[in-house]
């Protein structure tokens, strides 16, 4: 178990939003206005009798909605293409969902069909509306005790960014518990370089020790005229050899401290996340 403490305050998205994102949070309360009036009390299902007749504490339905808003990149305000997040952890062992380059879909989660999810009327309703659409819908039974830390859930969904080699949103999803349960979500919302936007000459199309290499070569002269253009480059863009390979649309950076049956929505102006959490009492 990770000893790591995570805050309840949450991370506000940087930059001026367009009045869309005000439209973006009001359709999803219509969408979601139904389910105040009509909680769900479905229980999970039976997986065995030796597993059914063990009580189980603190056990719940946790339930994600992940959704897009269909809008052209150049409406969005936010600009976000001189930001670069951290890449990706490998060590992630944990997903919620992942889809590879063959649509080939994965998870290390036992899954209820889509279904029985309470956010599933809303979920559809939003995609009916043509206006939206739902790159996810998951729903999990599990206990979250009191101190409960869990792991980072990897996500990556969407549409394949052939350059980056990566879907178009991806990032990470953690619950932990304290005396309340809190949903920490970090997902970026990419779109393709721009070809004539590529800083090819700083993450360079080669590895490297290759660039080092080739540079040693060179005069005297010319070396210290290839690290002047460097030191001259912003910080954030060479992190990293190749990375990204995609422009940063938006994200979202927010940690929100949830309350059992109440759905809560984490957004940016163009990707939204929805948050049920169902207490199963046995």
């Amino acid at each position: 178990m990770n000893n790591r403490n995570i805050g309840a305050k949450p991370l506000r998205t940087p930059g001026n939003l367009l009045s869309g994102r005000s439209i973006f949070i009001f359709a999803v309360a219509l969408a979601l206005s139904p389910l105040a009036s009509a909680q769900q009390s479905s229980e999970p299902a039976s997986s065995g009798t030796a597993e059914a007749a063990e009580p189980r504490k603190d056990y719940y339905r946790a339930e994600f909605v992940i959704l897009e808003r269909k809008t052209d990149p150049d409406d969005i305000n936010e600009r976000m293409a001189s930001r670069i997040p951290e890449p990706p952890d490998p060590e992630l062992t944990e997903m919620l969902r992942a889809v590879d380059v063959n649509g080939t879909v994965e998870t290390t989660l036992d899954l209820v069909p889509r279904s029985e999810l309470h956010l599933n009327s809303a979920a559809n309703r939003l995609e009916n509306s043509g206006r939206y659409r739902v790159l996810m819908a998951a729903g999990w039974y599990q206990s979250f005790p009191p101190d409960f830390e869990g792991e980072p859930l990897q996500v990556a969904i969407g549409d394949w960014l052939e350059d980056a080699g990566h879907r178009d949103v991806e990032g990470r999803i953690t619950i932990d518990r304290q005396r309340y349960l809190h949903v920490d979500v970090h997902l970026n919302h990419w779109q393709p370089m721009p070809r004539s936007e590529e800083m090819s000459d700083v993450r360079g199309d080669t590895p490297e020790e290759d660039q080092r290499a080739e540079a040693s070569e060179d005069s005297d002269d010319a070396v210290e005229g290839d690290v002047s253009e460097t030191a001259d480059q912003p910080e954030q863009a060479i992190t990293g050899v190749n990375w990204p390979k995609a422009e940063l649309l938006t994200w979202i950076r927010e940690t929100r401290r949830m309350r059992s049956e109440e759905v809560h929505f984490l957004d940016s102006p163009t990707i939204g996340v929805l948050v049920f959490f169902k207490k199963i009492e046995e």
